[in-house]
């Protein structure tokens, strides 16, 4: 049973998990596509689009810009076309990072004056690489409050993009996203006959993302060449690239929202089955299945299909304990660092810098909201250790506006203590229904 006020979420003490889940739509794909369609030729047929805040504002920023997207059923029908129809618009990101980054690149070689804002917490998030990437080779970007970071007055620019465009590596994986989408907008608007180079300075983080990236510009008709995953990433898109629409559109079920419920199988016993998306999904989180193994859970891949399972915590089961760079998967690990609050002993998750420009330093974060619950936690600057508690504390978590703070932290309902979400709400953010599929699974003591 749970208790829900207008500021809080009561969670009671989970005794057993089982059942299944089917998955909303990949958060990840349903932004990529919805730009990839939007300049497709052709009209694209989504199905299983992911309905949240990060997808609505990236879906009515490609609505003010004059692009054709209509609801058709269950299905969203998109209408390509080469560029914006409207020249000058004020578009709101809100805080959805993936849509800032996607939508500026793909801007900065527009016939048009664009102004790009979010929430407050949009404005401390840096994006000084990615504009200075654009600006060395011709763009027209300037910041409206704190240089390298939004606001951003785009254009306007009416001159062709140099090559190669350099962009450093280190701080967010989404840089690289964005201008590897944007090239063949930028191709497709130019009489020029050049092939686009993107160079990465330096280490490339969370290359599943970019590899994810690659995997969905080749579904709408673009090979890039470039091997995400080598030592010195670079990457060319061959001129005459424009992206075509492949009809219909499945959008995979998101595999950050489903370890949430492998989570569940491993604390809860299950066994839980989650649907709709793949053991080998392109998708960076579905990598949490191999931890989940090495904690000792059970893992069964089906066709369509993965269950998770164990003896269940609350007959005395104990996670083993990790020591893992998770660089590859930064949304995953925040689950594994509630999966480690079970291990039998101190856990490490390192690399994980990133967590730091989130939606919040989710670092610090973490680490604050994880002693509520009797936890020794020790915090890095990329890395966090974990020693779990004796005796678990019942505790009333912030979430810091944070969907994946809340969704993480309230794995330790499988704790046997009574968990209060402040602001559940915020889980809008990507799974607006999270906590009614997690009741539907969990057994209150």
């Amino acid at each position: 049973m749970s208790a829900l006020a207008s500021d809080s979420m009561v969670l009671a003490p989970v005794s057993q998990a089982r059942g299944h889940c089917q998955l909303p739509g990949s958060k990840s794909a349903s932004i990529r596509a919805l730009l990839m369609a939007a300049h497709a030729k052709g009209v694209t047929r989504l199905s299983n689009l992911l309905q949240s805040d990060d997808t609505r504002v990236m879906r009515a920023a490609l609505v003010a810009l004059g692009f054709e997207i209509t609801q058709a059923g269950k299905e969203v029908r998109v209408t390509g076309a080469l560029g914006p129809s409207i020249r000058a618009a004020s578009l709101d990101v809100g805080n959805s990072g993936l849509s800032v980054r996607s939508l500026v690149p793909a801007l900065a070689f527009t016939r048009g004056q664009f102004t790009v804002a979010g929430v407050p917490r949009m404005h401390a998030r840096p994006i000084g690489d990615l504009v200075d990437a654009l600006c060395a080779i011709g763009a027209s970007i300037g910041y409206l409050e704190e240089e390298g970071y939004p606001p951003l007055l785009i254009g306007p620019q009416l001159l062709q993009p140099r090559s190669p465009v350099s962009v450093a590596g280190s701080a967010s994986s989404q840089f690289v996203t964005g201008l590897l989408q944007a090239a063949p907008i930028w191709l497709a608007g130019s009489s020029a006959e050049n092939d686009i180079e993107i160079d990465v300075r330096g280490e490339l983080i969370s290359r599943q993302y970019v590899a994810l990236t690659i995997d969905l510009m080749g579904r709408f008709g673009v090979d890039v060449e470039g091997d995400p995953h080598a030592p010195s990433a670079a990457f060319l898109v061959p001129a005459g690239s424009r992206y075509q629409s492949p009809g219909e559109f499945l959008i995979e079920g998101d595999a950050s929202s489903a370890s949430y419920f492998f989570a569940l199988g491993a604390l809860g016993g299950g066994p839980v089955m989650v649907e709709g998306v793949a053991a080998d999904s392109a998708q960076p989180d579905i990598g949490i299945l191999a931890v989940l193994e090495a904690m000792g859970a059970t893992v069964t891949r089906g066709k369509g299909s993965i269950s998770v399972a164990s003896p269940g915590v609350a007959r005395g089961f104990k996670l083993n304990p990790i020591d893992l760079d998770l660089n590859h998967m930064p949304d995953g690990a925040m689950t594994v660092a509630a999966l480690c609050m079970f291990a039998s002993g101190p856990s490490c998750i390192r690399n994980i810098g990133s967590w730091r420009v989130k939606e919040t330093d989710r670092l610090a974060a973490m680490a604050a909201e994880l002693v509520k619950f009797g936890a020794d936690i020790r915090e890095g600057r990329d890395w966090l250790e974990i020693t779990p508690p004796k005796v678990f504390t019942a505790a009333r978590v912030a979430t810091y506006d944070d969907h994946r703070m809340a969704m993480s932290l309230s794995l330790l309902a499988c704790a046997g203590v009574e968990v209060t979400i402040a602001d559940p709400a915020c889980v809008n953010k990507t799974f607006p229904d999270y906590f009614e599929r997690f009741l539907a699974l969990t057994l209150a003591k």
